[in-house]
């Protein structure tokens, strides 16, 4: 029997089909279009905020300080204050972090190496009406 509140207790199963597993909450985080595209930008190496914001392009700063959080929070990425005048921060992948992002850029190359197929499938989808 699979349970869903990992929070409350470590051994349960993750089952991310469960509507209350933990699980569920880490993917939509890795998942989302710019956690996605931080965590395989992370892969690169450490990151200053500003140059991964460039590197993201497109991302507003609010979102990838929300997203940065999130990541962190979920173990994903390691924030670290470095000394210096001004403090710097640097953004690196946890071991977790990257193995997630390895699998992401996989499928990112998927994506990009089939994107002529997609356009094609779009050209020619006439939805349904």
């Amino acid at each position: 029997m699979s349970e869903q509140h990992l929070d409350d207790d470590q051994t349960l199963e993750a089952d991310v089909f469960a509507r209350d597993c933990a699980s569920r909450s880490v993917l939509q985080n890795v998942a989302s279009r710019w956690g996605v595209l931080a965590l395989v930008a992370l892969r690169e190496g450490p990151f200053r905020f500003s140059a991964l914001r460039r590197r993201v392009d497109g991302v507003s700063e609010r979102m990838l300080s929300q997203t940065l959080q999130a990541l962190e929070r979920d173990g994903m990425v390691h924030r670290e204050v470095l000394e210096a005048i001004p403090p710097r921060v640097e953004y690196t992948l946890t071991e977790l972090g990257a193995q997630v992002a390895d699998r992401l850029h996989a499928l990112i190359e998927v994506l990009e190496t089939n994107i002529d197929t997609v356009r094609a499938a779009r050209s020619g989808y006439r939805g349904n009406g």
